[in-house]
């Protein structure tokens, strides 16, 4: 495999590698179908190669056929690499492609509903842009520092997406968009503040920040309490999509235990949900 790469790289085997759970991801990138650059299968292998821990395809152009065609595509190159995928937007989608990840909006079908269509075990991922859908979305899972936990969550949620009791409950949500981009038009940016916000919560639902992330200013989203970004242009535009997610997963540090989701990594909850912790 040349493609990307300085040099040609043996694809790793599947059997020598551990799919990891959304809670051990910390770098999530969005890529459409690159069908001016025609190297979709180059370009999310050499992503992966940097360190991309999930990349979800999102391209609103694509027709259903050419959409399942492009996921067997990523299903293939993930696998390879131990790594998660992503179907955005379309339940229908991910359950026939099999996907093991699956995002929404808050305008999009309800959670509780997408869950009747996926695959148990499928994770289920939100959009959350304001402080109460930040509540909502961290759920059961919220213990912020008054005391408070998940059911004042939900009654707190007003028209966000609140958790339902049954099948309602996130896996993993995202917080932005942090600065305004072209890949969100007329959404307004948030700013630094709703991570802090975000991060204040300690929960143990995973989540995200997203929106205008790149190199020069991941290190303030760090500072804010992030532990896991989404990134879009920062590898879709780079030369060496494997450099660009290396130097990005580096300025992410290592490991996620202790630190702004307020949980040790690699302790048993009791959600099932990959191994979160306890509020630290």
């Amino acid at each position: 495999m040349t493609g990307f790469y300085s040099s040609p790289l043996a694809a790793p085997d599947p059997a020598a590698v551990t799919r990891p759970s959304v809670t051990d991801a910390r770098l999530y990138l969005c890529t459409n179908a690159r069908a001016e650059q025609g190297d979709f299968a180059d370009f999310v292998r050499a992503a992966y190669a940097g360190g991309v821990d999930i990349i979800q395809l999102r391209d609103k152009a694509l027709q259903a056929a050419e959409e399942l065609e492009l996921l067997a595509v990523l299903s293939e190159v993930a696998a390879e690499h131990g790594k998660l995928w992503a179907v955005n937007d379309r339940a229908d989608i991910a359950a026939l492609s099999g996907a093991p990840v699956f995002h929404i909006g808050q305008q999009d079908l309800p959670v509780a509903a997408a869950r009747t269509l996926l695959p148990a075990g499928t994770a289920v991922g939100l959009s959350s842009h304001t402080q109460e859908q930040v509540r909502a979305a961290a759920g059961a899972g919220t213990t912020d520092r008054s005391g408070n936990g998940g059911a004042q969550a939900r009654a707190e949620a007003g028209g966000a997406q609140a958790p339902a009791e049954a099948g309602g409950a996130v896996d993993y949500f995202c917080v932005g968009p942090v600065w305004a981009t072209p890949t969100k038009p007329g959404r307004a940016a948030v700013g630094l503040e709703l991570l802090r916000y975000a991060a204040s919560l300690h929960t143990r639902v995973p989540w995200f920040a997203i929106g205008g992330i790149d190199l020069a200013n991941i290190e303030q989203v760090v500072a804010a309490g992030a532990q896991r970004v989404v990134v879009v242009r920062a590898i879709t535009e780079a030369s060496d999509p494997t450099s660009a997610a290396q130097a990005l997963r580096a300025a992410l540090g290592q490991g996620t235990s202790a630190g702004s989701d307020g949980v040790t990594a690699g302790a048993a909850d009791q959600t099932g949900l990959g191994g979160q912790g306890v509020t630290a």
